[in-house]
């Protein structure tokens, strides 16, 4: 495993880079990682593993600790899909004193039958693929009496030549001219086998077709924000929203579990057993992904990912997180009766957040969606006795009222759907209130601000405004899209032409990445022309994606 997730390090950003499916979120390497890490993690813990340099334990103890580790850590479809060839495999392995060639053929096998049956809709050219047809080499060795080495050797073979062979099965793949980034991940585990095996050095490249090396060579294409476009899956598109939970329920009442899933979305991965489940969906309905789990057991760990938003996101959390400031302890007769727990993307937001009284941030946005564990540390972590919590995001929003039902103190979660609510709520924070009186009056705040924001599209649509091509500026509210432009300024105008009535007073904007001084002056020069009434404010808030968030008060 120590091996596999070094590899897995090593190519991580290729493979990022491989992955199209359903959109560029370039989160297959990374995922598979961390599912890794986990496993490495429990072996290190474990009393039986070797993961810290302690004596190896039984096979079974080994087993159990790849099993657990990879359920509790699997991130993302591709790693829930690694998670189950792993506990396949190790479920063959666990009653053995030693393994042989027949042996790793018979846990190929199972793991690769376990991956297949985990998904509600198997589909050909992925991992699955490239599982089947590399245990299927195996037990064809076997019959023709190879050792293991020569077993392994077969299997990686094969997995190599499935690799290749994906874009001939799944037309997006072709399209794109790239493999299926999760079964270029497997065929490192194959490399990793025979290098236990055979001491066979691991690869310094991945074995890709020459025009794949030289594609993912030079990294992805500009990264473009994908709008939240309303489409009907007849009209192709592909699902917005990954939503992954780990569930408690009884074994048996998890099939109509997944039937009601069917309808929900794809790319539906239900793995675990003996009332744990790891759950994986892509769908356009994150409520409903999440509500029917109640109906069959309690959710926790809930985590949505916004997959047209990842790559960027990703980039900002990891560097937040990096340069995260430290706050020093507050005195005893500083601590307050209430305290603010701020969700936030991008170094000037949160500082906008802080000097508004959110001492607690959290880092994360519409893609890194914190988990339950990330905002429920920060709230135990403050030293109030009662906390707000502002999610800033309609993802975020069951998140934090998982982990204000868990939380030892008394939470009050208000719905800000946007970082704009978030900053007129925090206007109405009085620290010395109790949290229930906090709440309402926050939420009442956020409810009068009229929000908006400008993207980029990612894909080409039609809406009532209009035909939008790829790379369009776009200017959307609550409703939908509002404005569609050419320009930055452009678009940005004409959202705001929509949006601005009688008695607003105040217009906010917050300037992220792509935004210029000469789009903001058109931009204000305009609101001072036709609507000379109003106030402008502009902060810096750095947030990737959106050029520009629009509050309106």
């Amino acid at each position: 495993m120590l091996v596999y997730r070094d590899a897995l390090h090593r190519h991580q950003a290729t493979l990022n880079r491989l992955n199209v499916f359903p959109v560029p979120d370039g989160d297959t390497g990374t995922n598979m990682l961390l599912t890794l890490e986990a496993v490495c993690r429990e072996l290190a813990e474990h009393p039986g593993g070797n993961g810290a340099g302690g004596a190896p334990g039984s096979i079974a103890d080994v087993c159990g600790a790849i099993a657990h580790g990879s359920l509790m850590g699997a991130r993302g479809n591709s790693g829930v899909i690694l998670c189950q060839v792993l506990r396949g495999i190790s479920t063959t392995f666990t009653p053995l004193a030693a393994a042989g060639g027949p042996d790793f053929a018979l846990a190929l096998e199972s793991g690769s039958r376990a991956a297949r049956q985990a998904v509600l809709r198997p589909t050909e050219g992925t991992i699955l693929t490239v599982a089947a047809l590399a245990a299927g080499a195996a037990a064809a060795a076997v019959d023709t009496h190879a050792d293991l080495v020569g077993v392994l050797d077969a299997a990686r073979d094969a997995g190599v030549e499935a690799l290749w062979s994906t874009p001939s099965l799944l037309p997006v793949l072709a399209e794109a001219g790239v493999v299926d980034a999760g079964g270029a991940g497997l065929v490192l585990f194959y490399d990793a086998l025979c290098n236990v095996a055979d001491g066979r050095p691991m690869p310094d490249e991945l074995e890709l077709p020459d025009e794949v090396a030289r594609l993912v060579a030079v990294g992805p294409p500009p990264t473009v924000a994908a709008a939240p476009i309303a489409h009907s899956r007849a009209e192709g598109p592909s699902p917005r929203y990954e939503v992954m939970y780990f569930l408690s329920a009884k074994d048996e009442l998890v099939p109509a579990f997944k039937d009601v899933w069917a309808g929900l979305g794809d790319s539906i991965v239900v793995v675990g057993g003996d009332g744990l489940w790891n759950c994986h969906i892509h769908t356009d309905d994150v409520g409903a992904a999440i509500e029917a789990a109640l109906d069959a057991g309690r959710p926790r760990e809930i985590r949505v990912t916004d997959l047209a938003e990842q790559v960027e996101e990703e980039r900002w959390v990891r560097q937040a997180v990096a340069s995260r400031p430290v706050v020093p302890p507050p005195s005893p007769d500083e601590v307050p009766l209430t305290a603010v727990v701020a969700v936030g993307n991008g170094e000037g937001i949160r500082r906008i957040f802080y000097s508004l009284g959110a001492k607690h941030l959290v880092a994360g946005g519409q893609s890194m969606n914190p988990s339950t564990r990330d905002i429920l540390e920060v709230i135990e972590s403050t030293p109030a006795q009662q906390v707000v919590v502002l999610p800033n995001n309609s993802n975020i929003i069951p998140v934090a009222r998982q982990a204000a039902e868990i939380a030892t103190k008394a939470v009050f979660v208000v719905p800000t759907r946007g970082v704009q609510e978030g900053f007129a709520a925090l206007l109405e924070y009085d620290p010395s209130s109790s949290g229930e009186d906090n709440a309402r009056l926050m939420e009442e705040a956020a409810h009068r601000v009229v929000a908006g924001e400008v993207t980029r599209a990612v894909r080409a649509t039609s809406c009532a405004v209009g035909q939008v091509a790829v790379g369009d500026f776009i200017g959307l509210s609550r409703a939908g899209i509002e404005s569609v432009g050419k320009g930055l300024a452009d678009a940005t105008i004409g959202l705001l032409a929509v949006l601005l009535g009688p008695g607003h007073e105040i217009v906010t904007l917050v300037q992220g990445e792509g935004s210029t001084a000469a789009d903001t002056r058109r931009v204000t020069e305009w609101i001072r022309a036709v609507h000379p009434e109003i106030t402008v404010e502009l902060h810096h808030g750095g947030q990737p994606l959106y050029p520009y968030l629009v509050s309106i008060e």
